[in-house]
């Protein structure tokens, strides 16, 4: 790990173990004391997605209330300063201090990154890859190389990844050539059960469904497949899930480190309690959002033929290996993935 990442975790744990009076009235910090702070913040996810509220709107709440509203924030949806991948050059480069992001749009960046998005097919429960992230050190793993780009990485939540179509699946020739929107090592994953699946933002989602540009998409899954309205034009929601994956917040380092002391302390205790809360709120929020659809959208809930799941299979082992060859930060990830698979019987 570089010095510059040693000496962020250093803070961060000193000023962890004083996170019960950072909102105390009487123990004000220089950073509260000298009034407001407002950061913009450019997220990937439309305004009419659940994580937008569920996600970012809370936690920037709790932030600007903890810090007596010394901390304050602007928040901006989908594509009003860039869109997916584009985000991450404009948090490099400060244009704003904070973004949200999938690992997906930064693979290029940290060898870590694809494991961190999660690698399809290989973990099953959520507590799995909440460990893997953060006790296992995916996310350390990637802001090692992400730190010295100018950026650090903290994670959002764990969710699961289900995908919709417009057409019903029976067999593994029905999901030839069928189009999915889809990212990240999930492209490659779809692609090897014989689908075509192809990257479209969010903010465009919506639209290419419904004009038949894409035959389906997965956007988290029962959540934000309600939140984002994908099952007005996409009757058939399909189980079981393709894997387990993360969103993140990302930060332009020198912005973070020019915060004061206290702002920031705050601002990372938020991120890691979010994290964990948020995730189990999404395991709720799965359950409910699926019992509406069925209920009040009249969704199939189908579940994928045995011989696509055999390819999936196939296809999840290989992206595992081939991730983990991409370098020596790549391979240690592969590392926290194998090991913990191992240890759950999975391999």
């Amino acid at each position: 790990m570089t010095n510059t990442s040693k000496a962020i975790n250093r803070r961060s744990m000193l000023r962890g173990a004083a996170v019960g009076v950072l909102a105390a009235p009487a123990l004000v910090g220089k950073g509260i004391a000298a009034g407001k702070v407002t950061w913009r913040i450019q997220s990937h996810w439309p305004k009419a997605s659940a994580s937008f509220e569920g996600s970012l709107v809370v936690m920037t709440k709790q932030i600007t209330e903890a810090t007596e509203g010394a901390f304050q924030f602007e928040l901006f949806g989908a594509g009003e300063f860039a869109k997916g991948p584009d985000i991450y050059n404009l948090i490099r480069k400060g244009v704003v201090p904070m973004g949200t992001a999938s690992g997906s749009y930064f693979q290029d960046k940290a060898q870590a990154a694809s494991f961190v998005y999660g690698i399809p097919g290989a973990l099953r429960e959520s507590w799995e890859m909440q460990y893997a992230v953060k006790l296992g050190g995916l996310e350390d793993l990637v802001n090692e190389e992400l730190i010295p780009d100018g950026v650090i990485l903290k994670s959002d939540k764990v969710l699961p990844t289900e995908f919709v179509l417009s057409k019903k699946i029976n067999s593994a020739a029905d999901f030839q050539g069928v189009k999915i929107r889809s990212s990240g090592s999930m492209l490659d994953y779809l692609k090897a059960a014989g689908a075509a699946p192809q990257y479209i933002p969010g903010s465009e989602l919506y639209q290419a469904l419904s004009s038949g540009v894409v035959d389906g998409a997965h956007w988290g899954a029962a959540t934000g497949a309600k939140s984002m309205s994908l099952w007005e034009v996409c009757k058939y929601h399909y189980k079981p899930g393709l894997g387990l994956t993360t969103d993140s917040y990302i930060m332009n380092v020198k912005q973070y480190e020019a915060l004061e002391d206290d702002l920031r302390g705050v601002l990372d205790t938020a991120c890691e309690t979010r994290f964990y809360e948020r995730s189990l709120e999404y395991q709720l929020g799965e359950a409910q959002s699926l019992s509406w659809g069925i209920a009040e959208e009249g969704i199939e809930v189908v579940q994928l033929p045995q011989d696509v799941l055999e390819m999936l299979a196939e296809a999840s082992t290989k992206i595992l290996e081939t991730e983990g060859q991409k370098g020596e930060i790549a391979a240690r990830a592969a590392g926290v993935y194998t090991s913990l698979m191992k240890d759950l019987g999975y391999v």
